[in-house]
């Protein structure tokens, strides 16, 4: 049984930075895709970033993309994802996932994963 355990959420100023923290016991963790997602409350669950197994490849919403950068360090079962320029819209529990499939594909959908962390809460103040 894979576990997730995210940390490093909190309360910032927007245009500040945080970096989330994933990490991954019980299971097989650097041959599948990572993904993180976000639900604020009201709304649905929604992808944020997700990570190839080696790291070589990432995708963002396009809401995030030049301000959060994912990473992985396979040798700690790691993935980390580095959040700058923060927006009082990004508020919300964030999650990592582990993707059902080795190697998947189809990042964007929360059904594509198996595993789900406890979620950290991030917020950004006006």
């Amino acid at each position: 049984q894979v576990q997730l355990v995210e940390s490093g959420g909190g309360l910032v100023q927007a245009g500040g930075s945080l970096r989330l923290s994933c990490a991954a016991s019980g299971g097989t963790f650097s041959s599948h895709v990572m993904g993180w997602f976000r639900q604020a409350p009201g709304k649905e669950r929604e992808f944020v970033a997700g990570i190839s197994w080696n790291g070589g490849s990432t995708d963002y919403r396009d809401s995030v993309r030049g301000r959060f950068a994912s990473s992985r360090d396979n040798a700690k079962n790691t993935v980390y994802l580095q959040m700058n320029s923060l927006k009082p819209e990004d508020t919300a529990v964030y999650y990592c996932a582990r993707h059902y499939a080795v190697r998947g594909s189809n990042w964007y959908d929360t059904g594509a994963y198996e595993y789900w962390g406890q979620g950290t809460q991030v917020t950004v103040s006006s």
